[in-house]
């Protein structure tokens, strides 16, 4: 196997244990055809979590007095062609990718190479019978290539104006207990000098605002080839509003959320003017700037020298 292929999936275990850190145990390592310890890992990993996953929600029905809880965790309504109308902030979420990259395109680039198959034949359905329910089993991917296997509830209608076919795919996550979220306690953030000044009015920021803005913060970091939304549709998107996102955000990360951008476009060509031999005009488009002057002016500023004497640079410093 190329040292490529092997440090691609070792990319995609990293990124999957870092999701289980923070509590996420839906996400899955895709498995391929390899007989060495890296496909071993996977195994284990995918593993693990469903084990995970599984001894919570037997945890919960353990407990009698606890409730079940069923909360939509992706929904996406579809047009008579297959293509994504609508998808719900969660499932940006989970999917880590910007709303209007999903919007429009076709549902099953959404999907694993198995899972695809098996909605091609059951899109075929959806056009013959029109009125149709079903529940499926597909394997999502994530922008960082992590397969998510799924349970689907998949309506198909048509529109009595139009006549048009809509189809609508709900993925339900069943949790058990009380807490929903909603009785976290306030986290409230200081405003800057407010110990000096105060009289200031203060910006109280929930539990569920601060994890909005980390999903911003993570979507953004996931995305940098490509332009973010406007902040007031971003913020629409994760839930929130403008003024939270911008306050929460500086307030978080000690920078607004075009310099963090910048900043993470920058750092992430950095690395790949180090380390590959790609062109900078290319490396540039890669990290999201529209044209090389800009990107040699950015990275110039930022790290003193340009694209070209920084790899040139570092070459000497390796040589010797």
């Amino acid at each position: 196997m190329s040292p490529y292929r092997s440090d691609k999936r070792l990319q995609e275990i990293q990124h999957m244990l870092m999701e289980m850190a923070s509590g996420n145990f839906f996400y899955r390592v895709r498995t391929s055809s390899a007989n060495d310890n890296v496909e071993a890992l996977s195994i284990v990993l995918n593993m693990l979590a469903e084990e995970i996953q599984e001894s919570f929600y037997h945890q919960g029905f353990v407990n009698n007095q606890n409730t079940t809880t069923h909360l939509i965790q992706m929904s996406f309504l579809l047009d008579q062609s297959g293509r994504i109308q609508m998808v719900n902030q969660k499932a940006c979420s989970v999917l880590s990718r910007l709303c209007n990259t999903m919007v429009q395109k076709p549902f099953e680039d959404l999907l694993c190479d198995k899972s695809k198959d098996i909605w091609k034949n059951k899109w075929k359905t959806f056009c013959k019978r029109k009125v149709y329910d079903t529940i499926m089993e597909l394997r999502f991917i994530t922008h960082e290539n992590l397969t998510i296997p799924n349970r689907c509830y998949v309506t198909s209608f048509v529109n009595p104006d139009s006549g048009d076919l809509s189809v609508l795919v709900n993925v339900i996550q069943t949790t058990m207990g009380k807490n929903t979220g909603l009785d976290k306690k306030d986290y409230q953030l200081p405003s800057k000098g407010s110990m000096k000044e105060p009289k200031k009015s203060k910006v109280r920021l929930s539990y569920d605002d601060i994890r909005k803005i980390r999903q911003g913060k993570d979507m953004i970091l996931n995305n940098l080839e490509m332009d973010p939304p406007h902040l007031k549709d971003l913020a629409h998107q994760l839930g929130t509003n403008e003024f939270k996102l911008k306050y929460g955000f500086k307030e978080l990360y000690g920078t607004t959320v075009h310099k963090f951008l910048v900043r993470e476009r920058l750092r992430k060509a950095k690395t790949m003017v180090q380390y590959t031999q790609l062109p900078f005009k290319t490396i540039g488009k890669m990290v999201g700037f529209k044209s090389f002057p800009h990107f040699s002016w950015a990275f110039k500023e930022r790290y003193g020298d340009s694209p070209r004497y920084y790899r040139a640079k570092m070459k000497r410093e390796e040589a010797t």
